[in-house]
């Protein structure tokens, strides 16, 4: 439901309009009288999805996922807002520094400089109940696929290199438990694998061919294992996002068993996919070296 606020400047021929939402009186409580959400009961604390994060009331586009980072304080963190969307306002006590929505006035939280969480040395402290989550859409000529096949660390090494691919990024799928984080997924009590999601030009490369690098890299005949990494999250599985990557999968398997593999890969409906902590991300390009783990052998 949305309430239209009329404001005038100068004259009635100079009225703008602008399409509020109607907040409840929790909403309210903080984005128009700059009250604060109790610490870590926030619906975005610890959310990982790629997207963009607008503001409650008017909509305008605030912060980007790329900005987000843990900084443990109980609120949600960003490094940097969307340029011109964020405005500073200095408390009467001169002790922080109020953020508010550029657009509409809307309460967000405080910023802070010199903490040192990120090189941007910028934590925008920001309360869930002032933002809404757009998730990002990829272009017509983009798709995305999920992979698990032991230490996510060597499978992103591999399947970032391949051609078409435009990111990847890893993190968790197929367990019992919400945002879960590294400590909790090797606990082994949340079922979770260690997942590489692939975003691809469809128009450079295929599902297939993806799918058939995934089964080159690693011995898939493994179970919760791979290498010397030995756990359910080191699992082989296909999490596909369509029935077309579900019956591609399925064909390949059969063509193993044909070459008289033994496959213990599994082929599953892509659940919820939580991105993993940020030193996790790209860990070879950035800390150099060769996997461990996964080597290439040709197979098709």
């Amino acid at each position: 439901m949305l309430l239209l606020i009329i404001t005038m400047s100068g004259s009635c021929q100079n009225n703008t309009t602008m399409e509020y939402k109607k907040l409840t009186p929790e909403e309210e409580q903080v984005i128009v009288n700059k009250g604060t959400e109790r610490p870590f009961t926030g619906e975005f604390v610890n959310t990982k999805e790629d997207g963009s994060y607008t503001c409650k009331r008017c909509g305008s586009v605030l912060f980007s996922s790329d900005s987000k980072f843990d900084s443990h304080c109980g609120w949600p963190s960003f490094d940097d807002a969307v340029k011109g969307a964020v405005k500073e306002i200095p408390d009467a006590d001169g002790k922080r520094t109020e953020i508010v929505c550029a657009n509409c006035g809307a309460h967000l939280g405080h910023v802070f400089d010199g903490e040192g969480f990120t090189p941007k040395n910028r934590r925008h402290c920001v309360n869930s109940i002032s933002l809404e989550f757009s998730p990002k859409i990829l272009p017509e000529n983009q798709d995305t696929a999920y992979f698990a096949a032991g230490c996510f660390w060597g499978v992103q090494h591999y399947l970032g290199k391949a051609n078409g691919v435009v990111s990847t990024d890893v993190g968790y799928m197929g367990g019992i438990t919400s945002n879960p984080s590294y400590e909790d997924v090797c606990s082994h009590t949340t079922g979770h694998a260690e997942v590489v999601r692939v975003i691809f030009d469809t128009q450079k490369t295929s599902f297939e061919a993806l799918a058939k690098l995934f089964f080159e890299i690693h011995d898939f005949t493994q179970i919760d294992r791979q290498g010397p990494d030995v756990g359910d999250q080191y699992r082989s599985e296909i999490f596909y996002t369509n029935e077309n990557q579900r019956k591609t999968a399925e064909e390949i398997l059969k063509e193993l068993k044909l070459k008289d593999y033994q496959p213990a890969t599994k082929v599953t409906k892509a659940p919820v996919f939580w991105k993993a902590e940020s030193y996790h991300q790209n860990y070879y390009q950035k800390k150099g070296g060769i996997p461990y783990c996964h080597s290439r052998k040709k197979i098709f």
